[in-house]
Protein backbone atom coordinates (compact mmCIF):
# COMPACT_ATOMS: atom_id res chain seq x y z
CA UNK A 1 0.00 0.00 0.00
CA UNK A 2 1.34 3.44 -0.92
CA UNK A 3 2.26 5.72 1.96
CA UNK A 4 0.05 8.89 2.03
CA UNK A 5 1.75 12.08 0.94
CA UNK A 6 0.85 13.75 4.25
CA UNK A 7 2.75 11.05 6.12
CA UNK A 8 5.78 11.37 3.83
CA UNK A 9 5.80 15.14 4.30
CA UNK A 10 5.88 14.74 8.07
CA UNK A 11 8.59 12.08 7.81
CA UNK A 12 10.70 14.49 5.77
CA UNK A 13 10.18 17.14 8.50
CA UNK A 14 8.92 19.51 5.82
CA UNK A 15 8.15 22.97 7.14
CA UNK A 16 4.79 24.54 6.36
CA UNK A 17 5.81 28.19 6.17
CA UNK A 18 6.31 29.61 2.70
CA UNK A 19 3.83 27.24 1.05
CA UNK A 20 0.76 29.48 0.71
CA UNK A 21 -0.34 30.08 -2.92
CA UNK A 22 -0.22 33.60 -4.33
CA UNK A 23 -3.55 35.48 -4.29
CA UNK A 24 -4.52 39.08 -3.61
CA UNK A 25 -8.17 38.01 -3.42
CA UNK A 26 -10.45 34.98 -3.35
CA UNK A 27 -13.69 34.19 -5.20
CA UNK A 28 -15.68 31.14 -4.09
CA UNK A 29 -18.76 29.65 -5.71
CA UNK A 30 -21.01 27.04 -4.12
CA UNK A 31 -21.15 23.82 -6.13
CA UNK A 32 -22.67 20.67 -4.65
CA UNK A 33 -22.16 17.18 -5.99
CA UNK A 34 -18.87 15.52 -6.95
CA UNK A 35 -15.74 17.49 -7.74
CA UNK A 36 -13.13 16.35 -10.21
CA UNK A 37 -9.41 16.88 -9.83
CA UNK A 38 -9.72 20.14 -11.80
CA UNK A 39 -12.97 21.12 -10.18
CA UNK A 40 -13.93 24.20 -12.21
CA UNK A 41 -13.99 22.16 -15.41
CA UNK A 42 -14.60 18.62 -14.14
CA UNK A 43 -17.56 18.91 -11.76
CA UNK A 44 -21.26 19.30 -12.57
CA UNK A 45 -20.58 23.00 -13.22
CA UNK A 46 -20.73 24.03 -16.89
CA UNK A 47 -17.06 23.62 -17.93
CA UNK A 48 -17.23 26.66 -20.22
CA UNK A 49 -18.29 28.83 -17.29
CA UNK A 50 -15.65 27.23 -15.08
CA UNK A 51 -12.88 27.84 -17.61
CA UNK A 52 -13.97 31.46 -18.06
CA UNK A 53 -13.86 32.04 -14.29
CA UNK A 54 -10.39 30.52 -14.10
CA UNK A 55 -9.15 32.84 -16.87
CA UNK A 56 -10.59 35.95 -15.26
CA UNK A 57 -9.18 35.01 -11.86
CA UNK A 58 -5.70 34.32 -13.27
CA UNK A 59 -5.69 37.63 -15.13
CA UNK A 60 -6.21 39.50 -11.85
CA UNK A 61 -4.18 37.50 -9.32
CA UNK A 62 -7.32 36.15 -7.65
CA UNK A 63 -7.80 32.57 -6.44
CA UNK A 64 -11.06 30.88 -7.59
CA UNK A 65 -12.47 28.02 -5.52
CA UNK A 66 -15.59 25.86 -5.47
CA UNK A 67 -17.14 25.40 -2.05
CA UNK A 68 -19.94 23.42 -0.41
CA UNK A 69 -21.27 22.99 3.09
CA UNK A 70 -19.79 20.11 5.12
CA UNK A 71 -21.85 16.93 5.21
CA UNK A 72 -24.06 15.39 2.54
CA UNK A 73 -24.17 17.49 -0.59
CA UNK A 74 -25.96 15.78 -3.49
CA UNK A 75 -26.28 17.74 -6.71
CA UNK A 76 -30.00 17.68 -7.48
CA UNK A 77 -29.49 19.17 -10.94
CA UNK A 78 -31.34 22.02 -12.60
CA UNK A 79 -30.95 25.77 -12.05
CA UNK A 80 -30.49 26.96 -8.49
CA UNK A 81 -29.09 29.95 -6.67
CA UNK A 82 -25.55 29.56 -5.35
CA UNK A 83 -23.71 31.14 -2.46
CA UNK A 84 -20.74 33.32 -3.36
CA UNK A 85 -17.85 34.59 -1.25
CA UNK A 86 -15.61 37.40 -2.52
CA UNK A 87 -12.62 38.52 -0.49
CA UNK A 88 -9.75 40.99 -0.77
CA UNK A 89 -6.79 40.10 1.44
CA UNK A 90 -4.45 43.10 1.74
CA UNK A 91 -3.49 43.48 5.44
CA UNK A 92 -5.31 46.39 7.04
CA UNK A 93 -7.67 46.70 4.08
CA UNK A 94 -9.14 43.20 3.80
CA UNK A 95 -12.86 42.59 3.41
CA UNK A 96 -15.30 39.78 2.71
CA UNK A 97 -18.59 40.02 0.85
CA UNK A 98 -21.15 37.21 0.62
CA UNK A 99 -24.39 36.66 -1.23
CA UNK A 100 -25.99 34.51 -3.90
CA UNK A 101 -26.18 34.39 -7.68
CA UNK A 102 -29.15 32.95 -9.61
CA UNK A 103 -26.81 30.77 -11.67
CA UNK A 104 -23.04 30.24 -11.92
CA UNK A 105 -22.74 32.24 -15.17
CA UNK A 106 -23.69 35.40 -13.27
CA UNK A 107 -20.26 35.24 -11.64
CA UNK A 108 -18.74 36.33 -14.96
CA UNK A 109 -20.24 39.81 -14.37
CA UNK A 110 -18.08 40.27 -11.27
CA UNK A 111 -15.68 43.24 -11.37
CA UNK A 112 -12.51 41.18 -11.05
CA UNK A 113 -10.23 44.21 -11.25
CA UNK A 114 -12.05 45.68 -8.26
CA UNK A 115 -11.52 42.44 -6.31
CA UNK A 116 -7.79 42.75 -6.97
CA UNK A 117 -7.61 46.47 -6.15
CA UNK A 118 -9.73 46.17 -3.02
CA UNK A 119 -12.67 48.30 -4.17
CA UNK A 120 -15.51 46.62 -2.26
CA UNK A 121 -18.12 49.12 -3.47
CA UNK A 122 -17.36 48.41 -7.12
CA UNK A 123 -17.47 44.67 -6.46
CA UNK A 124 -20.87 44.97 -4.77
CA UNK A 125 -22.17 47.12 -7.62
CA UNK A 126 -21.10 44.53 -10.18
CA UNK A 127 -22.80 41.66 -8.38
CA UNK A 128 -25.89 43.05 -6.57
CA UNK A 129 -26.78 41.32 -3.34
CA UNK A 130 -23.27 40.96 -1.97
CA UNK A 131 -23.04 42.26 1.59
CA UNK A 132 -20.29 42.32 4.26
CA UNK A 133 -19.87 38.96 5.97
CA UNK A 134 -18.00 37.68 9.05
CA UNK A 135 -14.80 35.66 8.54
CA UNK A 136 -15.20 32.24 6.96
CA UNK A 137 -13.15 29.05 7.10
CA UNK A 138 -12.48 26.85 4.06
CA UNK A 139 -11.25 23.27 4.56
CA UNK A 140 -9.85 21.35 1.59
CA UNK A 141 -11.73 18.04 1.13
CA UNK A 142 -11.35 17.27 -2.59
CA UNK A 143 -10.53 13.56 -2.64
CA UNK A 144 -10.48 13.49 -6.45
CA UNK A 145 -7.40 15.69 -6.32
CA UNK A 146 -5.74 14.04 -3.32
CA UNK A 147 -7.06 11.37 -0.96
CA UNK A 148 -5.35 12.95 2.07
CA UNK A 149 -7.54 16.04 1.69
CA UNK A 150 -10.75 14.01 1.86
CA UNK A 151 -9.61 11.54 4.52
CA UNK A 152 -8.18 14.15 6.86
CA UNK A 153 -10.08 17.29 5.86
CA UNK A 154 -13.70 16.16 6.04
CA UNK A 155 -13.71 15.33 9.79
CA UNK A 156 -12.06 18.69 10.52
CA UNK A 157 -14.65 20.54 8.43
CA UNK A 158 -17.56 18.67 10.01
CA UNK A 159 -16.40 19.35 13.56
CA UNK A 160 -15.81 23.06 12.92
CA UNK A 161 -19.19 23.41 11.17
CA UNK A 162 -21.02 21.96 14.18
CA UNK A 163 -19.36 24.45 16.48
CA UNK A 164 -19.55 27.48 14.16
CA UNK A 165 -22.57 26.87 11.92
CA UNK A 166 -22.83 28.89 8.73
CA UNK A 167 -19.16 29.90 8.70
CA UNK A 168 -17.39 26.76 7.51
CA UNK A 169 -17.10 25.36 3.98
CA UNK A 170 -15.46 22.48 2.21
CA UNK A 171 -13.26 23.76 -0.62
CA UNK A 172 -11.82 22.18 -3.75
CA UNK A 173 -8.16 23.13 -3.57
CA UNK A 174 -5.84 25.16 -1.35
CA UNK A 175 -2.55 23.73 -2.71
CA UNK A 176 -0.25 21.70 -0.48
CA UNK A 177 -2.16 18.41 -0.28
CA UNK A 178 0.76 16.94 1.67
CA UNK A 179 -0.05 19.34 4.53
CA UNK A 180 -3.61 17.99 4.94
CA UNK A 181 -5.81 18.93 6.66
CA UNK A 182 -5.36 22.37 5.07
CA UNK A 183 -7.46 25.49 5.58
CA UNK A 184 -7.93 29.01 4.25
CA UNK A 185 -9.25 31.89 6.34
CA UNK A 186 -11.16 34.66 4.61
CA UNK A 187 -10.83 37.56 4.25
CA UNK A 188 -7.16 37.53 5.32
CA UNK A 189 -6.05 34.76 2.95
CA UNK A 190 -4.12 33.10 5.77
CA UNK A 191 -3.43 29.41 5.25
CA UNK A 192 -2.74 26.64 7.75
CA UNK A 193 -1.81 22.99 7.43
CA UNK A 194 -1.79 19.85 9.58
CA UNK A 195 -4.78 21.43 11.30
CA UNK A 196 -6.06 19.92 14.53
CA UNK A 197 -8.41 22.67 15.76
CA UNK A 198 -9.99 24.59 12.88
CA UNK A 199 -12.45 26.30 15.21
CA UNK A 200 -9.55 28.05 16.98
CA UNK A 201 -8.26 29.36 13.65
CA UNK A 202 -11.61 30.93 12.75
CA UNK A 203 -12.12 32.40 16.20
CA UNK A 204 -8.67 33.97 16.04
CA UNK A 205 -9.35 35.50 12.61
CA UNK A 206 -12.62 36.90 13.94
CA UNK A 207 -10.74 38.47 16.87
CA UNK A 208 -8.08 39.97 14.61
CA UNK A 209 -5.31 37.61 15.66
CA UNK A 210 -3.31 34.85 14.01
CA UNK A 211 -2.53 31.32 15.17
CA UNK A 212 1.09 30.53 14.33
CA UNK A 213 0.78 26.77 14.87
CA UNK A 214 0.53 25.22 11.41
CA UNK A 215 0.84 28.61 9.69
CA UNK A 216 1.68 28.30 5.97
CA UNK A 217 1.68 32.02 5.19
CA UNK A 218 -0.56 34.78 3.91
CA UNK A 219 -1.41 34.61 0.23
CA UNK A 220 -0.67 38.29 -0.49
CA UNK A 221 3.10 37.72 -0.14
CA UNK A 222 5.56 35.56 -2.13
CA UNK A 223 7.00 32.47 -0.48
CA UNK A 224 10.14 34.20 0.84
CA UNK A 225 8.05 37.12 2.11
CA UNK A 226 5.83 34.67 3.99
CA UNK A 227 8.94 33.22 5.62
CA UNK A 228 10.21 36.68 6.60
CA UNK A 229 6.87 37.64 8.15
CA UNK A 230 6.57 34.41 10.14
CA UNK A 231 10.16 34.70 11.39
CA UNK A 232 9.50 38.18 12.80
CA UNK A 233 6.22 37.03 14.34
CA UNK A 234 7.87 34.11 16.13
CA UNK A 235 10.91 36.13 17.18
CA UNK A 236 8.86 38.89 18.79
CA UNK A 237 5.59 37.08 19.69
CA UNK A 238 3.51 39.20 17.28
CA UNK A 239 0.05 37.72 16.77
CA UNK A 240 -2.03 40.69 15.57
CA UNK A 241 -3.47 39.64 12.22
CA UNK A 242 -2.75 42.94 10.46
CA UNK A 243 0.23 44.13 12.53
CA UNK A 244 2.84 43.51 9.84
CA UNK A 245 3.55 44.58 6.28
CA UNK A 246 6.10 42.88 4.04
CA UNK A 247 8.05 44.16 1.04
CA UNK A 248 11.13 43.09 -0.86
CA UNK A 249 12.28 40.44 -3.27
CA UNK A 250 14.77 37.61 -3.59
CA UNK A 251 16.76 37.25 -0.40
CA UNK A 252 16.14 40.71 1.09
CA UNK A 253 12.88 41.53 2.84
CA UNK A 254 11.59 44.38 4.96
CA UNK A 255 8.97 43.63 7.61
CA UNK A 256 7.34 46.66 9.24
CA UNK A 257 5.03 46.84 12.26
CA UNK A 258 2.27 49.40 12.46
CA UNK A 259 3.80 50.63 15.75
CA UNK A 260 6.87 51.86 13.83
CA UNK A 261 9.28 48.96 14.26
CA UNK A 262 11.01 47.63 11.17
CA UNK A 263 13.20 44.62 10.51
CA UNK A 264 15.40 43.64 7.61
CA UNK A 265 15.23 39.90 7.09
CA UNK A 266 17.49 37.80 4.92
CA UNK A 267 15.79 34.68 3.52
CA UNK A 268 17.66 31.84 1.83
CA UNK A 269 15.99 28.93 0.02
CA UNK A 270 17.67 25.57 -0.49
CA UNK A 271 16.69 22.01 -1.39
CA UNK A 272 17.10 19.20 1.11
CA UNK A 273 15.39 15.80 0.99
CA UNK A 274 12.49 14.52 -1.09
CA UNK A 275 8.80 13.76 -0.85
CA UNK A 276 5.88 13.69 -3.32
CA UNK A 277 3.79 16.84 -3.57
CA UNK A 278 0.63 14.73 -3.53
CA UNK A 279 -0.40 11.09 -3.35
CA UNK A 280 0.68 8.95 -6.31
CA UNK A 281 3.11 11.54 -7.68
CA UNK A 282 6.87 11.18 -8.10
CA UNK A 283 9.15 12.39 -5.33
CA UNK A 284 10.38 15.98 -5.62
CA UNK A 285 12.88 18.06 -3.69
CA UNK A 286 11.83 19.70 -0.43
CA UNK A 287 12.42 23.46 -0.47
CA UNK A 288 13.54 24.71 2.91
CA UNK A 289 14.23 28.23 4.14
CA UNK A 290 16.47 29.98 6.61
CA UNK A 291 15.62 33.47 7.86
CA UNK A 292 17.92 35.87 9.70
CA UNK A 293 17.13 39.35 11.02
CA UNK A 294 19.94 41.55 9.73
CA UNK A 295 18.75 44.91 11.05
CA UNK A 296 16.11 46.29 13.42
CA UNK A 297 14.99 49.89 13.76
CA UNK A 298 12.21 52.14 15.07
CA UNK A 299 10.74 54.79 12.78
Amino acid sequence: MDVPCSTLSRTAAESLIGSAPAAIGWVCLEQDGPWGAKAWTSSHLDPAVGAAVERLAADHGVRPSLIRRPGRHPDLGGPSSRSVLVAHSTPGASWLLAGTVPAPAHLLALDWAAVASGDADAVAASLPGLVPAPPQLLVCTNGARDTCCARLGRPVAATAARRLPGRVWEVTHTSGHRFAPTTVLLPSGSLHGRVLDAEALLRAESAGTLVLTGYRGRSVWPCEGQVAEEHVRRSFAITGLDDLRVSGSGREWSVSHRDGRRWQVGVTAYDDGERPESCGKDARSVTRYTAVITDEAMY
